[in-house]
């Protein structure tokens, strides 16, 4: 049960060493300035690999939990589907159903673990394969799975390496579970922070913040809703954060350096290697700045 590409690279995983006998998938959205019917990448992968696919438009019926239970699965596999399940559901398969989380537990329950581990500024984090129940994420651990977030991930890049870390944790847990040894430990309710799903808003910068915060927060929003910020002529998109020596009043344009346009926080500075303009295409910041659109000394706001 999945929807998006963290998903389909857990489905891609476990059609090479079980058989699959559904994948489960929101249904087809419009996407694109076509507006085209697109399949989520978990109905794409499935597709590749002749499994039937079910989209329910509502899972709490009673339709959904028949085709459920009529597949008479051991266990089902849940990875970013993107949708509260009811117990009837997750307890129809003979062992349970398990999820791949992309947050050390308790830390990050909720929809956006990824983005907010980057914007909190975390140094690692990593995937939990959870025993499901009613709860958001709130079921038993099964086992953990760390990596380190590094200097220039954004959220994009991360949720790429925790699929494939998430994809090999579930393997394992499965493994063990076929083999009677896995074992579940409660999560520590009074450890928990909850990661909420970004909305917009969030990619606004703040350059009073120091120039680490802007990184992460810069990052953290990269690819959805991106960074953005006020210019004269309207919201500008910045990408490629790097935090640099130089001061000013936060926002001020300072220079154009080897590592992009650099602009100034609330302390030191963060270099954009990207930048793009309001009805333009993302260039690098000395392809905007050679169109003189931006003039060192305008102020983001």
């Amino acid at each position: 049960m999945g929807s998006p590409s963290f998903g389909a690279t857990v489905l891609e995983a476990l059609a090479e060493r079980h058989h699959v006998v559904a994948a489960v998938s929101q249904p087809d959205r419009r996407a694109g300035r076509g507006r085209k019917l697109t399949p989520p990448p978990v109905k794409v992968t499935a597709l590749e690999h002749d499994i039937p696919v079910l989209q329910p438009v509502a899972v709490r019926t009673d339709a959904f939990q028949r085709e459920i239970a009529a597949l008479e699965p051991d266990v089902a596999v849940v990875a970013a589907y993107g949708r509260i399940l009811p117990l009837r559901v997750l307890s129809t398969p003979r062992l349970g159903s398990y999820n791949v989380h992309a947050s050390l537990l308790p830390w990050g329950r909720g929809a956006a673990p990824i983005q907010w581990a980057i914007i909190e500024g975390l140094r690692r984090t990593g995937v939990t394969i959870m025993r499901m129940d009613e709860g958001m994420d709130t079921g038993d651990i099964a086992l953990q799975r760390s990596t380190e977030i590094r200097p220039t991930d954004t959220a994009g890049t991360l949720s790429e390496r925790l699929a494939t870390l998430g994809a090999d944790a579930m393997l394992d847990a499965l493994q063990q579970l076929a083999h009677g040894t896995l074992t579940l430990t409660p999560q520590q309710a009074s450890s928990a922070t909850v990661a909420r799903s970004l909305t917009k808003e969030d990619g606004w910068l703040d350059f009073a913040a120091p120039a680490h915060r802007v990184s992460c927060r810069a990052r953290g929003v990269d690819p959805w809703p991106g960074a953005r910020a006020h210019l004269e002529e309207g919201p500008i998109k910045l990408f490629g954060p790097t935090v640099t020596h130089g001061s000013g009043p936060p926002g001020t344009l300072l220079a154009l350096e080897e590592k992009g346009l650099q602009v100034a926080c609330g302390q030191e500075a963060v270099s954009f290697a990207e930048v793009q303009l309001p009805g333009r295409k993302r260039l690098p910041a000395a392809a905007v700045m050679a169109g003189r659109k931006l003039r060192i000394g305008d102020v983001l706001r």
